[in-house]
């Protein structure tokens, strides 16, 4: 049986432009982000699929908009900021969510006051709302945006978010926090949280604990109930933010041989 022909950038951007079948322009988006084609034609024929309007899901969202989004993303271009913040008001709520994701990855301050509209009304806004399985806005994203960011006049408003009573979001609120303060009292919430009893949400603090590079979270890390490949992602993050401080000639720093040692004894 011959094997099929492999995908070239030309044949899926041509996918993504065609109308006629809606799951070939989404996995067309997909890939373009998966394997980071960031030539000019496939940016502009993402760009064109975030406002595309021909094919809509049962729940009346936009699949097409949110794949692009994603991959937009991943193809680090500031062309992409403008359309991504125009999207921050799109009637879906995940292509909202992932235009605030693709938009922390671009890193452009631009979209601190589009991302600070986003919590406007703080905890009373951020509730469920018509039955749907979301809260009205993407609020999780637009905390960790704002974080990365380095968005210091987002830290008033996202302080009342520790108090959610969603633990994610609280997770976002303190893993935004440190990067903003620095302060060690929302690191600590996060370690605090490797202990909980859920294994979703204890996967969640081990990735925001890795996002924030928070060295004293290295051994709870490690002793976390949880799979080790995702300890090892977390520890990973631990180790990069370590490596930055250190300049090319300098030798490993003792947290960085700590966590190194720590991640042999998870292989």
């Amino acid at each position: 049986m011959e094997s099929e022909t492999p995908l070239t950038a030309e044949q899926v951007i041509k996918n993504l432009r065609q109308k006629e079948d809606p799951s070939l322009r989404y996995y067309a988006a997909w890939w373009l982000g998966r394997f980071r084609v960031k030539d000019e034609e496939a940016i502009d024929a993402l760009l064109e699929a975030l406002q595309d309007d021909t094919h809509l899901s049962p729940d009346g969202g936009y699949p097409l908009r949110r794949n692009a989004a994603k991959a937009l993303g991943k193809l680090d271009n500031s062309i992409a900021v403008l359309p991504l913040i125009e999207s921050l008001s799109c009637t879906d709520y995940y292509v909202r969510e992932s235009a605030a994701q693709a938009l922390e990855t671009l890193n452009d301050p631009r979209a601190i006051a589009p991302l600070l509209q986003l919590l406007e009304g703080g905890l009373d806004n951020a509730i469920y709302v018509d039955g749907k399985p979301h809260l009205r806005q993407p609020v999780e994203a637009a905390i960790e945006a704002l974080g990365s960011l380095g968005a210091t006049e987002a830290i008033e408003v996202i302080l009342p978010f520790l108090e959610h009573e969603i633990a994610k979001i609280q997770y976002a609120a303190a893993r935004a926090l440190y990067q903003l303060t620095g302060e060690s009292y929302y690191g600590d919430r996060l370690v605090e949280a490797l202990s909980g009893q859920d294994l979703q949400l204890r996967r969640s603090a081990l990735m925001d604990l890795g996002a924030i590079g928070y060295y004293p979270a290295a051994k709870f890390i490690a002793n976390t109930f949880a799979e080790n490949s995702l300890k090892l992602i977390s520890l990973k993050g631990l180790l990069e933010y370590q490596l930055k401080k250190n300049t090319p000639s300098e030798k490993l720093s003792p947290e960085s041989v700590e966590i190194l040692n720590l991640m042999d004894s998870l292989l």
